[in-house]
């Protein structure tokens, strides 16, 4: 019998150092969490009085706070919007660029220079752009290319490093059986490189969803929730700031769960398919 190894002093500092991380990156969160939960009689801080749902109501009662339900309204259809531009255009360029062609070095590292720049510089330049020519600045047009000019980089990265991984064998026996280029592309490029395309969608939109500095000069006299929760906290000395705060991580982490259990049951399904 093997005797029980004593593991070194530096597992345990390595522990200790992964839970106060943990703690930090977590512990505001969860603080937040559960003070969204406070009567209304209770402040910004601990203890937490009466808990209940009051101040999720206010949010969206007469009584509410900030227009939460407009910017709301922008928000959630501008991120859909960027998720599915994202998505055409990554897996678009992922195609093309399999055969190298003149350009091709100078365009991928272009769209990629977006991700080093800062997001505030990049809003005041898109401001600047449509203040020449004369255009207003919305949220369903400026702020749109301004998102588009985050997330497409990221989708672009994961569709290169799955469409990579796809051997051509596949499309070369496609065609051979008589299929043409679109029967080829629909019917088994994107379903074998759907959970990559299932990854850049949730880039797409919780980058979109959460972006704050290429917003903050780009969406016109409406805001959208980044934006208005930044505002609420130079008025709002209540909890509804909290429950905004939950009611938004709730949606990106719905979203992070949607995104994984597709992913999950396509996989499953191969894996079915294999063992027949």
């Amino acid at each position: 019998m093997h005797k029980h190894q004593k593991r070194p002093w530096t597992f345990y500092v390595l522990a200790t150092l992964f839970t106060l991380f943990v703690i930090f990156l977590y512990g505001p969160m969860i603080s937040i969490f559960i003070l969204s939960f406070q009567g209304p009689t209770g402040g910004l801080v601990f203890p937490l009085t009466d808990p209940g749902f009051h101040w999720f109501g206010a949010l969206f009662g007469q009584a509410r706070t900030g227009d939460v339900g407009g910017a709301f309204g922008r928000t959630l259809p501008l991120a859909l919007a960027v998720m599915v531009a994202t998505v055409v255009i990554s897996v678009a360029a992922g195609l093309a660029f399999r055969r190298r062609f003149f350009g091709s070095s100078v365009l991928f590292y272009t769209a990629l220079a977006s991700l080093i720049m800062p997001g505030l510089v990049l809003s005041i330049g898109i401001l600047v752009a449509f203040q020449f020519l004369g255009l207003p600045t919305r949220w369903y047009s400026s702020a749109f290319g301004a998102h588009l000019s985050w997330t497409l980089p990221f989708g672009l990265l994961i569709m290169f490093a799955v469409l990579s991984r796809l051997d051509p064998a596949y499309e070369e026996a496609a065609y051979d059986l008589g299929a043409t280029r679109w029967q080829t592309l629909t019917q088994v490029v994107v379903p074998i490189v759907l959970p990559g395309i299932i990854a850049v969608s949730l880039f797409g939109f919780t980058l979109s969803y959460d972006e704050f500095p290429r917003s903050w000069l780009t969406t016109g006299p409406q805001n959208t929730l980044p934006i208005e929760i930044y505002t609420m906290t130079t008025t709002v000395t209540s909890p509804a700031l909290y429950a905004l705060g939950t009611v938004t991580t709730i949606i990106s982490f719905l979203a992070i769960g949607l995104a994984l259990g597709s992913i999950g049951y396509i996989q499953h399904r191969r894996r079915n398919k294999k063992s027949f």
